[in-house]
C-alpha cells in the first residue's frame, strides 16, 4: 500500500514538474543562420582550375583573402546571403571607403585579415570554406588546404569569366537562379551595344593609359591586351591602340615619344589613386600634350570612377563599357541614359535604393560623365 503511494506521488509530482517548467519541454528559438546544416545535401562543384570540390553541406562560414580579394569580395556580395555566410575578408580598399562597408553593417567585425594572412588567421576564423582568385592558389591556397580547409578558386577576370564564376558563386550560396540573373544583367547589356553598332564600322584608334607617381615622376602605363581593360576597348568597338607592346603579366609603361606615334583618335586615362579629372586637365596644358589628335578632339578623358574605378575586373566592369560605348559612338548610344543606367546598376546588384545612392555613391563618381 505503502508502495502504491509512494509511486502516485512521484507521478504526480513530474506531472506538475513539466507543467511549471516549459522550457524543459520546448527548444530554444534559432536564427536561419543557426539552424543545423547536417541536412544539407552534399555540394559538389568545378571551380576556376578544374578543380572539383566536394563540401558536406553548404558552407555557412566563408572567407575571402589573396591579391585582389576586393574584385571576388564585389561579386559575392551581389548575392544576398553574403552578409550572413561571409565572415572574413581583409580590411583594403582602393580609395578611402572600401565599398563593403556600405552593404554589410557587420563590416567592422568581419574586416580583420591582414594582407598576406599567415594560415594562424584562417584557422581562427573557423571557416568551412575559404574563395580566392585562381592566381593565388600557389601562395595562399596550397598552405590551407594543407590544413584540410576547403579552398575554392575563381577568376572573374574577363567577361566570358564572370558568367562561369558566378555560377560558381550559386552553387556556393545555394542561390543558382541569382547567378542566373546576374548573368543574364551582364550579358544584356552587352548585346545591347551589339546590337547598337553597325556591322560595318571604321573603329576609333583608342588608347587606354594608367597615370600614376613612380618614383616622384609621371609614369603611363598600358594593359596586357588580355585584361578587362583591353577587352573594354575592343567590346564598345574601339581599336587599341596598343596592340603592338610585346606581350606582358602586368601594366606595361610607356613614354610620351611613343604615346604620339600611336596619335589615337580617343585616350583614356585611368587614375585608381587620383581624380582623372584633375589628371586630365593637368595632361591639357603639357605642351607635349597639346600636339596630340585626342587633345585638340576634345578627346582626351578621365576614365570614370566612383569608389573603385569602372576599367577594371570588377563589378563595375559593366558600367565602364557603357560608358566607353557612348564616349566612342554617341550618335548611336545616347549619353545621357548613362547615369539612369548607373543607379540601375546599383539597384540590381546590390540593392542600393535610390536615396542611398544619391548620398553614397554619386557624390564619389569622378570622371569624363556626362
Amino acid at each position: 500500500m505503502k508502495k502504491r503511494w509512494l509511486w502516485l506521488f512521484l507521478l504526480i509530482s513530474l506531472l506538475v514538474s513539466a507543467c511549471t517548467n516549459p522550457t524543459m519541454t520546448q527548444p530554444a528559438t534559432q536564427s536561419p543562420a543557426e539552424l543545423p546544416t547536417e541536412t544539407s545535401p552534399a555540394l559538389t562543384l568545378t571551380d576556376a582550375l578544374g578543380r572539383t570540390v566536394t563540401l558536406d553541406s553548404l558552407p555557412q562560414r566563408i572567407v575571402v583573402t589573396g591579391k585582389a580579394s576586393l574584385m571576388v569580395l564585389d561579386a559575392m556580395y551581389m548575392f544576398p546571403e553574403a552578409r550572413e555566410r561571409v565572415v572574413a575578408f581583409e580590411d583594403l580598399a582602393q580609395g578611402d571607403v572600401n565599398f563593403i562597408s556600405l552593404l554589410d553593417p557587420n563590416y567592422a567585425e568581419k574586416a580583420w585579415l591582414q594582407r598576406d594572412a599567415g594560415v594562424e588567421q584562417f584557422v581562427s576564423a573557423e571557416p568551412d570554406l575559404v574563395v580566392m582568385k585562381s592566381s593565388n592558389a600557389e601562395k595562399y591556397g596550397a598552405p590551407i588546404e594543407a590544413i584540410n580547409i576547403p579552398v575554392v578558386y575563381v577568376d572573374f577576370e574577363t567577361p566570358e569569366q564572370y558568367a562561369r564564376d558566378l555560377g560558381i558563386l550559386g552553387k556556393i550560396f545555394g542561390n543558382p537562379q541569382r547567378a542566373e540573373e546576374l548573368a543574364a544583367y551582364y550579358q544584356g547589356k552587352v548585346d545591347a551595344i551589339n546590337a547598337a553598332l553597325p556591322e560595318e564600322v571604321t573603329r576609333p584608334s583608342t588608347l587606354m593609359l594608367q597615370y600614376a607617381l613612380k618614383d616622384g615622376a609621371v609614369a603611363f602605363t598600358v594593359p596586357p591586351l588580355s585584361w578587362m581593360q583591353t577587352r573594354l576597348v575592343e567590346m564598345a568597338g574601339g581599336a587599341v591602340a596598343w596592340q603592338d607592346v610585346q606581350a606582358s603579366s602586368g601594366w606595361t609603361t610607356v613614354t610620351i615619344e611613343q604615346i604620339a606615334a600611336w596619335d589615337p583618335d580617343v585616350i583614356l586615362i585611368v587614375a585608381y589613386n587620383d581624380d582623372p579629372s584633375t589628371v586630365v586637365a593637368s595632361l591639357k596644358e603639357d605642351a607635349q600634350w597639346k600636339t596630340l589628335r585626342a587633345v585638340q578632339d576634345g578627346k582626351l578623358l578621365g576614365f570614370p570612377k566612383d569608389l573603385y574605378s569602372w576599367d577594371q575586373a570588377d563589378t563595375r566592369w559593366v558600367l565602364g563599357l557603357q560608358w566607353l560605348a557612348t564616349v566612342l559612338y554617341p550618335e548611336l548610344l545616347k549619353p545621357e541614359n548613362l547615369m539612369p543606367a548607373v543607379q540601375e546598376f546599383y539597384q540590381f546588384a546590390y540593392g542600393i535604393d535610390s536615396a542611398t545612392f544619391e548620398a553614397q555613391i554619386k557624390p564619389a563618381l569622378q570622371g569624363a560623365l556626362p
